[in-house]
């Protein structure tokens, strides 16, 4: 089945392109990754029907193009709606039945006419709004250019109809009239029925005095046994039958002017609402189109909502490309990746990451550990891309544009079809085969499980390189320990495992990539009270080179535990130290202030007493030119006075740490410190107010001032520190400068206010100096306005080597005026 005749026999022989047939929707497959549910959740965020109908009609896009427009429409809905989070799209409806009725002539009722007009003045709401947001909201506000104001059918609806729908009295002379005439005509016939009522000889014939209606006619109750009694016409009975409904002789001509002008005004009010009708008919064209401009805005709305409440992001979309090796060209790098269907309180966040080298991924590890979960995760959240909906993984996370998803995956076992649980997953496996191509992505939940251990293990192997040899992007979960050893030894395939604590004996649900999962079976059945002698026994069945390898897989487990342990209590104590740090920085600044404070005031006194002196002094140079003795004996302390008031006008300077450091020279070849990037290097330049120094592979240039002796980890005690010297310039004295301890960069940098050039040149700058110095994260503050700097920026953070992630801003952080920014850890 998987190695016919004309397939080349080489695992990574490409197949001719007649061998399969990609195609762009899979329907089986779709509904395997529940995409449906998703669709059904983001109907959800809808307001009104065609929106909806939308939403649940969303299919996966296939051109790169299409879907990054998709997403960018997205995410342009997210900017405006947490700018305006009133924004909707008000009373709208889908009045493209009623408009296409109208055309055909029909009269549409008066509630209907009012959905026209409540959608056409949203409609016209919508278009104002975009109006002012064209150049913040391109892809929105291409979709609003396609609201049609409909001239004139709002007014004419509304010169009709009140709020209730209600024909206006106003809305033609002839029904003003006819109006007008029912009501004289109304009250003729009540006021003859009243006085009626009110004769003493008629009372005593009635049920009650009452004025009621039958059949149109305005009739009073006659008690039974009076029947003749009273000249008139009877129209009805009770149901007891004592009493009648009679309309006396001397108001039927009455009843008759009223029934006439009710009539007349009936037949005025369809003419008026057939005009109307009328209008809006030939306005049906520009009315389906202003629905669908509503409807594609509000499903714009609904995805940023639900991406909202997701708290998805944006993902990053990379092109097919050519690879060195036999790959397909895909990219799968999806971090902290949620399960969207999964409570989010409980799912455990996994990063798949497959290496540019890898497009085939062997997941292995325990029962109810997750292998399905990733599986059905890594697909459904690149059928949502496509569709374009924002996943929810972090900022940073990569995935190819597919052509087809295809999904195998639980349990499909058929008693109508004969089908066992092996027999539903060849059928599906054999489809899959035809049908895939380069572009594909392919999901296999348990290949070659339902058979016979060996003879399904060779079958999923093979299975697995007729894929690899398409080439396809597969992702198979396993429990065969012969996949683990073939992901190992085969190029372009990788082993992953989810994980197991044996202590809890609990799955973690946390998927690992690059080591494929253990078995835990004799370790489970231990700890679970199984008698020793039965563990050994079973140990002494196994190959010694399998409990080896379990050995050394376990080891690796161990080490990989501890060191992210250790990485973790490394994280701790930097963030506790930058927080120390942050808060001594602050004490010596608050201290700083008091110094400078009290250093002013003392200047003050001090200038104020000179001020006392000088008085003194003039005064005293008076009196002698007064009785004529001579001044030189002033002239010292004129002077000596002139001097003291020149150091009290100097300013308070803040003290610099480098004024206090002693000065030393450096030669060629020394190792400094540039205090900019808080890093040390080897000189290996020197110019007359410039240096350069290299800093691991990067030569870096900078001022001299920024230079500083490196502060060594450790002095012995008693050891003598060596002066250093600069190679003086030619003709020149040899420079010196200050050392000075240099502190990592700031996490924060604002680029407010910068043009782009400039703006990505600095924050080159300050990464640079953030990863050399070893930071977590740094936080860029862009601000929102036209959003130009701040996706210039997150375009350049895409091919940055040593970012591992990127996200906007919390809502107390920024929002989308803030992008965080996570460094790669050496």
């Amino acid at each position: 089945m998987c190695c016919p005749a004309d397939r080349p026999s080489c695992v990574h022989a490409p197949l001719p392109l007649s061998w399969y047939t990609a195609e762009t929707v899979d329907a089986k497959s779709l509904t395997t990754l529940e995409l449906s549910k998703i669709l059904d959740r983001l109907a959800g965020f809808a307001a009104f029907s065609a929106s909806t109908e939308l939403a649940r009609d969303l299919t996966p896009a296939t051109d790169l193009e299409q879907v990054h427009n998709r997403l960018l429409e997205t995410s342009e809905a997210r900017t405006l709606l947490s700018a305006r989070a009133d924004l909707t799209i008000g009373g709208a409806h889908d009045v493209r039945p009623q408009a296409t009725a109208a055309t055909r002539g029909a009269v549409l009722e008066p509630v209907q006419l009012l959905d026209i007009k409540s959608t056409l003045i949203s409609a016209r709401t919508l278009a104002r709004t975009f109006e002012k947001l064209g150049e913040q909201f391109p892809r929105l506000s291409a979709i609003a250019a396609g609201l049609e104001p409909c001239p004139g059918v709002v007014d004419a609806i509304s010169r009709t109809l009140d709020e209730r729908g209600e024909v206006l009295d106003s809305a033609s002379e002839k029904l003003a009239a006819i109006r007008r005439d029912l009501r004289v005509a109304h009250e003729r016939l009540t006021g003859k029925l009243q006085r009626l009522l009110a004769d003493p000889k008629v009372l005593p014939m009635l049920q009650e005095p009452i004025i009621t209606q039958r059949e149109g006619r305005f009739v009073v109750p006659l008690r039974a046994e009076f029947k003749g009694r009273l000249k008139a016409v009877v129209h009805d009975q009770s149901a007891s039958g004592a009493t009648l409904f009679v309309e006396p002789l001397t108001v039927v001509e009455h009843n008759n002017q009223v029934r006439e002008l009710e009539l007349a005004e009936r037949d005025e009010i369809r003419r008026i609402l057939a005009a109307l009708c009328g209008q809006v008919g030939q306005q049906a064209d520009a009315i389906h189109r202003t629905v669908k401009a509503i409807a594609d805005l509000d499903l714009a709305f609904a995805k940023a909502r639900y991406a909202d409440a997701l708290r998805a992001h944006e993902p990053i979309l990379r092109p097919f490309e050519e690879r060195p090796t036999h790959h397909p060209g895909s990219t799968i790098r999806l971090l902290a990746a949620r399960h969207p269907l999964l409570d989010p309180a409980t799912v455990v966040p996994i990063d798949v990451e497959m290496r540019p080298d890898v497009y085939a991924l062997v997941i292995t590890g325990p029962n109810t550990g997750g292998k399905t979960v990733t599986l059905k995760t890594v697909g459904l959240l690149v059928l949502m891309a496509q569709c374009g909906l924002h996943i929810p993984a972090t900022s940073g996370s990569e995935i190819s544009v597919f052509d087809a998803a295809f999904a195998d995956i639980g349990d499909e076992q058929s008693i109508e079809q004969s089908l066992s649980t092996f027999s539903s997953h060849v059928t599906n496996t054999i489809r899959i085969l035809e049908q895939a191509g380069p572009r594909s992505l392919v999901v296999l939940d348990e290949l070659g499980a339902g058979t016979d251990p060996q003879e399904g293990s060779a079958l999923a192997r093979a299975i697995l390189g007729a894929f690899l040899a398409r080439p396809v992007t597969v992702l198979v979960a396993t429990h065969y320990p012969e996949l683990k050893s073939f992901a190992h030894t085969t190029p372009g395939v990788s082993n992953a495992s989810v994980e197991f604590d044996l202590e809890t004996l609990r799955p973690t649900y946390h998927l690992t990539v690059g080591l494929p999962g253990r078995s835990n079976a004799l370790a489970i059945a231990e700890r679970l009270g199984l008698p020793s002698e039965i563990i050994h026994d079973a140990r002494t069945m196994v190959a010694p080179d399998d409990l080896k390898a379990e050995s050394l897989l376990d080891e690796i487990h161990r080490q990989r535990d501890a060191a992210r342990e250790a990485r973790a209590q490394a994280e701790n104590a930097r963030d506790e130290a930058q927080a120390l740090q942050a808060e001594l920085s602050r004490r010596l600044e608050s201290i700083e202030d008091e110094r400078r404070s009290a250093l002013e005031v003392a200047r003050s006194e001090a200038a104020a007493e000179v001020e006392a002196v000088r008085s003194e002094l003039a005064a005293l140079r008076r009196r002698l030119a007064s009785a004529a003795q001579p001044l030189e004996a002033l002239k010292e302390i004129a002077r000596d006075v002139e001097a003291l008031e020149e150091r009290v006008e100097e300013p308070v300077a803040r003290a610099s740490p480098e004024a206090s450091e002693s000065s030393r020279e450096f030669r060629l070849g020394d190792r400094v410190r540039l205090r900019t990037l808080g890093t040390d290097g080897i000189l290996t330049a020197i110019s007359s107010d410039q240096a350069e120094v290299q800093i691991g592979r990067l030569r870096v240039r900078a001022r001299l001032e920024e230079l500083a002796v490196p502060v060594p980890a450790t002095d012995a005690p008693g050891t003598k520190k060596r002066r250093r010297v600069l190679a003086a310039p030619p003709g020149g004295q040899p420079a010196t400068f200050a050392s000075a301890v240099a502190a990592a960069p700031p996490l924060e940098l604002d680029l407010r206010g910068r043009m782009v050039d400039e703006a990505l040149e600095e924050l080159d700058r300050r990464l640079d100096a953030a990863y050399l110095a070893g930071l977590p994260w740094v936080r860029v503050i862009h601000g929102k306005g036209t959003g130009r700097l701040r996706q210039a920026i997150r375009q350049a953070l895409k091919g940055y080597p040593h970012v591992a992630s990127f996200e906007t801003g919390s809502e107390g952080e920024g929002g989308e005026g803030v992008t965080i920014i996570r460094l790669v850890q050496g």
